[in-house]
């Protein structure tokens, strides 16, 4: 598992505005910690190592160090507030976790084996991937970063569900708890649809008929 940590700082200044101008000043991300025994605390992240981190697909799957005040903190993110148009990040909520307690959260899925799939390769399949991440329920020591799942050997027509996922052990499927009416499908391999080609065949349109104008002027023209 990837090891991520984050420096923050307790924020005592709240509201929108203080939020404002913190993003203004340009050095920290306002972020919210609650869960567990203790009583939500407003925070502020260190913007430089927060932006790189976010940059890493497991970084939102993965346990996180989170330093406040110089005090550790095992946390996971649980949203994240973008800008609607900006790449900036408004807000971050982080959920505190506890070792002997389970935790929800979904991880990506990684679809491997594509290069060396028959059914791709030399029978003009084509891969439709339905879901890119899952949903699972683990320890927090269990939490994997992604998910994978081998279509290596797939053959065309073929759809897989969440019961053909391969998980570790000590981690559960969440939809899969509800019945198996909730086995969504995950991806499927189907024989590529050809686009119609313009047929060189074809009879040409007719020529428009001439008009009695037109044949008047070239009569004339002769003369």
């Amino acid at each position: 598992m990837s090891d991520f940590t984050l420096t923050a700082s307790v924020r005592n200044d709240l509201g929108k505005g203080a939020s404002r101008r913190l993003r203004r000043a340009n050095q920290q991300v306002p972020a919210i910690i609650y869960g567990g025994e203790a009583a939500p605390e407003s925070i502020a992240v260190d913007k430089t190592s927060f932006y790189k981190a976010i940059e890493d697909e497991s970084f939102f799957s993965s346990l996180i160090t989170l330093e406040v005040a110089g005090k550790p903190q095992q946390v996971v993110v649980r949203d994240l507030q973008r800008h609607p148009y900006k790449p900036l990040v408004i807000h971050a909520d982080f959920m505190r976790v506890d070792a002997t307690h389970e935790i929800t959260l979904n991880v990506p899925l990684h679809v491997v084996g594509e290069d060396k799939c028959a059914a791709i390769k030399d029978q003009d399949g084509e891969l439709h991937v339905l879901a890119n991440e899952v949903e699972v329920s683990c320890l927090p020591k269990d939490l994997p970063e992604y998910l994978e799942v081998d279509i290596t050997d797939v053959e065309l027509g073929t759809t897989l569900h969440l019961s053909d996922l391969s998980v570790p052990a000590g981690v559960t499927l969440v939809a899969l708890t509800h019945g198996e009416d909730h086995d969504n499908a995950i991806l499927n391999v189907t024989k590529a649809k050809v686009r119609a080609e313009e047929d060189d065949d074809a009879p040409e349109a007719p020529e428009a008929p001439e008009t009695k104008g037109d044949s008047a002027e070239d009569e004339g023209k002769s003369e």
